[in-house]
């Protein structure tokens, strides 16, 4: 692990890469964004965002330009081919089966779920905050694999951890209401609050879905300066980008 980069400590094979961006890149955005915003939905100019991803694709000698969503908090899956379409597709998943195709998660504060297969031959990246781990976002991206769960590997990205991720009684009741097991993920603060465990509650989703092998997590973007936080920083939060793409042999 650097300040720049985040490296998955994952056991995936050899042509699977994946990497994670941070706040303090080579980049050339101003306060209040830090250096290195990767998104063009928090407030800062089209341009200036352009140019730090052409410096990721350029630092992180990706094999093509990454393959961004436009993110809605939902469980759609995109599956990218080879070729970019001209606007964003409308997903907070994607997965491919082709190399050199970068797939890209956008986040400050949700979950950045990376998928590979355990012979490298499909990948998947899926945005999972509350909202869309909720409504199934990750089951929907297993399922558009299309191969067996006990073929996964999964690996868990930087997210705000429970200590200061404080909810309100509807994000629990929508996770109790379909798993009484997802309240261990819940700690009573104040009446009609809880802190919220978003990695354990992806944690649980995964093992129901038959993905064993999970790495990655411990992280917490609030308290961790190297990332973006909404909670911390507000609507006008920049956002960092989580990676995987397939080599070519």
């Amino acid at each position: 692990m650097t300040d720049t980069w985040i490296f998955p400590d994952w056991p995936a094979p050899a042509r699977v890469h994946a990497a994670v961006s941070t706040c303090e890149g080579p980049g050339v955005s101003a306060p209040p964004f830090g250096r290195f915003n990767l998104g063009l939905r928090s407030g800062e100019s089209a341009e200036v965002v352009d140019s730090n991803r052409s410096v990721l694709q350029q630092a992180m000698n990706l094999p093509s330009a990454p393959r961004w969503l436009h993110q809605v908090h939902g469980s759609t899956v995109a599956e990218l081919g080879p070729l970019p379409s001209e606007h964003e597709p409308q997903a907070d998943a994607a997965v491919s089966r082709i190399p050199g195709t970068v797939l890209a998660i956008l986040t400050a504060d949700c979950l950045p779920v990376l998928f590979c297969a355990d012979d490298g031959r499909a990948m998947a990246a899926a945005h999972a905050g509350w909202r869309g781990l909720a409504a199934g976002v990750l089951e929907a991206t297993i399922e558009q694999m299309q191969l067996a769960p006990a073929r996964l590997l999964a690996w868990l990205g930087p997210c705000i951890a429970g200590p200061s991720y404080e909810v309100g009684d509807e994000v629990r009741t929508a996770f109790v209401n379909r798993s009484p097991a997802a309240a261990s993920c819940f700690v009573a603060t104040r009446p009609g609050h809880w802190q919220c465990d978003l990695e354990g509650l992806a944690r649980q989703r995964l093992a129901a879905a038959g993905v064993a092998r999970v790495h990655g997590g411990g992280f917490d973007t609030f308290t961790d300066a190297r990332f973006y936080s909404y909670r911390r920083e507000g609507a006008r939060s920049g956002r960092f980008a989580s990676l995987v793409w397939l080599a070519d042999n």
